[in-house]
């Protein structure tokens, strides 16, 4: 009787197929999303260390990693401000210093002079001249020469209770059961970039000597752009799953409504640019299709996306559902709330409201009118996620300022819809230009709308870079600004990310403030206070009963007051790019000219100079997010919540910028074949592939 044979692949092998590898250290690889040889073979190293050649200590250079080999001198405990042993070691060509804080009493022992030890760490400038803090070391047993790495030496990212050591000897093995194993070639032909699949892995776990260190230093080595290339298409294909799953489900059919959207429109102070147009048009013709619409609407600080989204709101409501509108913050979400009810309540429209810090019965009878469709527009911030929160009939979810939430937060929002209603269409906003880049990879899901045109008489806001030493100076502009009947924000920021600190250096500064500025009225915000209370200072600042307004970064977005035509930013270096054009949007929006204000605090970093000065030349947007993804990379542009998506291993948006269209091709061509290598593609680079491949 025959048996079958069962073949074994890379992404079948369980880890605990790795020596060493028992249910603890199981435990710590699972929580990086390694549970498999393939996944091991895959955490791929972050940079290489050259152990291959020896250094003589007369030539040790301070800031360089170097390989030592000597003889131990003198070891000895050494007590200052903390306890260390410090151990001498000589050469032919000089004495140097290795030094250890942490240290036990064998290794103490271990180190006697005489015993002649190799040892690799980064020389530091110390008290007694060169030093290695922490080095690692071996104890040459004998006078046979130990041999030098063959290979560069690969550090890899890592967590608690994971040492370099216990990486290596993990990588060691997954190598050698790559001879045995082939991976899976999941690219389409003509899409594998002429690379063995194999050979990269081999090669890039253990660089020869010879390698190109300074290509791998840059991520541009072939082997390394091979594998960025098809990491790159496993986050698209995740994406355009989501998408063509989604757009599977149906949605509602909402028809457009041209004479409730007109009475709208004749009830405004003010006429639509061309640009708000162009992109109502594309919003009204996505929700009059059976498929739920997925569109991002992009536009510049006061480019007028609230008034497209009420007019897709208005479309929502026309055909009997309902439309959601949420804000990351509480401060936006009242904002929202106050223009949506200018707007809709002389329309007979009913509006519900939803936060996090809305308790008891006046919860319970927004959550009722929610239930029974009494009310048709829905306004909360990420409340409306929450499990308790039942719609009618949700045809249209606005999501403000996106990149607060991430995609998770999206997914989230399916289960809000009726099975009968369908999908609701998703309609998503955001003030933070996303460079074309971030667009084709974060977003591949959606399709874009921009809003190019400012409203007519925007006139652009003045920035000016000052160092903080000339404070006296500035206070002195703020009260003959205020004196003329300008109003003013004072924004403090402080580098600890703490809304207690913040909210005490707020403090502060509104006293210090209101000592120096006599008949001058000034009021106090941070994320410290009652929502309630927060809400009439705002009040108060927006009918102009306040002329000098003391924020943290809280009143980053959404606060329109047309009459604040100054702004003060302090340690403007510490803030990123997308921030400052986010609280310099906050002024400018009324017919005279506005300024804004940088302080430093010197000495500037580069970076720092680099931001200042881009605030300086440019208010475009989009120039801005160019910049700042340069500056600071995708992670912090998206925000945290979105790094889940973003957490590339190989692969970097702004190098790697180059590949993308070659990479939405390849997707593409995947999805069009419904190949059978989508799903192993996506869960071999996506920690949460299973999500992406079966939202």
């Amino acid at each position: 009787m025959s048996t079958a044979v069962v073949i074994k692949t890379l992404d079948s092998l369980p880890v605990t197929h790795l020596k060493g590898v028992g249910p603890a250290m199981a435990e710590k690889l699972a929580k990086l999303s390694i549970n498999t040889v393939q996944d091991v073979l895959f955490h791929l190293p972050l940079r290489y260390q050259d152990r291959t050649r020896i250094t003589a200590i007369g030539a040790l250079q301070a800031g360089y990693d170097a390989v030592i080999d000597a003889e131990v001198k003198l070891a000895d405990i050494v007590f200052g401000k903390r306890r260390s042993l410090a151990c001498r070691i000589q050469d032919d060509t000089g004495t140097v210093t290795l030094r250890f804080y942490h240290f036990s009493a064998a290794q103490k022992n271990n180190l006697t002079p005489g015993t002649k030890i190799r040892c690799y760490g980064e020389v530091r400038r110390g008290s007694s001249g060169f030093e290695l803090y922490h080095p690692e070391y071996k104890i040459l047993n004998s006078d046979e020469p130990l041999p030098t790495n063959q290979a560069l030496t690969p550090v890899y990212p890592s967590s608690d209770g994971l040492s370099q050591l216990s990486w290596r000897k993990l990588s060691d093995q997954a190598l050698s059961l790559l001879q045995q194993y082939q991976p899976r070639e999941l690219l389409p032909q003509g899409f594998s970039r002429q690379v063995n699949l194999q050979h990269a892995l081999a090669y890039l776990h253990r660089p020869p000597s010879n390698a190109d260190q300074a290509a791998l230093h840059e991520g541009n080595h072939p082997f390394q752009q091979r594998l960025a290339f098809e990491e790159l298409v496993a986050h698209n294909l995740g994406l355009l799953n989501l998408r063509q799953q989604t757009q599977q489900l149906g949605a509602p059919l909402l028809a457009p409504a041209p004479a409730l959207q007109d009475r709208f429109l004749g009830q405004l102070p003010f006429d639509l640019t061309q640009a708000q147009r162009r992109v109502a048009r594309e919003i009204a013709q996505d929700l009059a299709l059976t498929k739920p619409m997925l569109r991002l609407v992009q536009g510049d600080v006061g480019s007028g996306k609230t008034v497209v989204a009420a007019l897709a709101a208005l479309q929502t409501i026309a055909s009997g559902y309902q439309a959601a509108m949420m804000a990351p913050t509480e401060i936006l979400a009242e904002q929202h709330l106050s223009n949506f009810s200018d707007w809709f309540k002389p329309l007979g429209i009913n509006i519900a409201w939803l936060s996090g810090k809305l308790k008891g019965k006046a919860r319970q009878a927004q959550l009722e009118t929610i239930r029974n469709g009494h009310a048709k527009l829905i306004v909360g911030t990420h409340a409306l996620f929450q499990e308790n929160v039942v719609f009618q009939q949700l045809g249209l979810a606005i999501i403000d300022e996106q990149h607060r939430f991430g995609v998770h937060q999206r997914l989230a929002l399916k289960e809000k819809a009726s099975h009968s209603a369908g999908h609701p269409h998703q309609l998503i906003m955001t003030a933070t230009p996303i460079p074309r880049t971030l667009a084709m990879s974060a977003y591949a899901d959606l399709d874009t709308s921009v809003i190019d045109e400012l409203p007519p008489g925007r006139i652009p806001v003045n920035t000016v870079v000052m160092d903080n030493n000339r404070r006296d100076e500035i206070i002195a502009r703020v009260h003959s600004a205020c004196l003329e009947g300008k109003q003013v924000y004072w924004v403090c920021t402080l580098i600890e990310d703490s809304e207690t600190l913040e909210a005490q250096a707020a403090e502060d500064t509104c006293d210090l403030l209101q000592s120096c500025l006599h008949n001058v009225r000034v009021g106090l915000v941070h994320g410290r206070m009652k929502p309630a209370e927060k809400a009439g200072v705002m009040r108060a600042y927006k009918t102009h009963e306040l002329d000098l307004l003391v924020a943290t970064t809280v009143i980053e977005v959404g606060v329109d007051v047309p009459n604040a035509s100054l702004m003060i930013i302090e340690n403007a270096e510490r803030l990123g790019l997308a921030q400052l054009h986010q609280l310099r949007g906050r002024v400018g929006r009324g017919s005279t000219a506005s300024h804004c204000l940088l302080m430093y605090q010197s000495p500037l970093s580069k970076a720092g100079k680099e931001r200042l000065q881009t605030m300086r030349d440019s208010s475009d947007g989009f120039v801005i997010a160019e910049k700042d993804l340069k500056l600071r990379g995708p992670g912090e542009l998206l925000g945290t919540r979105q790094t889940g998506l973003l957490q590339m291993r190989i692969a970097d948006l702004e190098r790697d910028g180059h590949m993308l269209d070659d990479v939405k091709h390849c997707a593409e061509q995947l999805l069009q074949q419904s190949s059978p290598q989508i799903k192993p593609l996506i869960d071999r680079w996506l920690a949460h592939g299973e999500q992406y491949a079966q939202v």
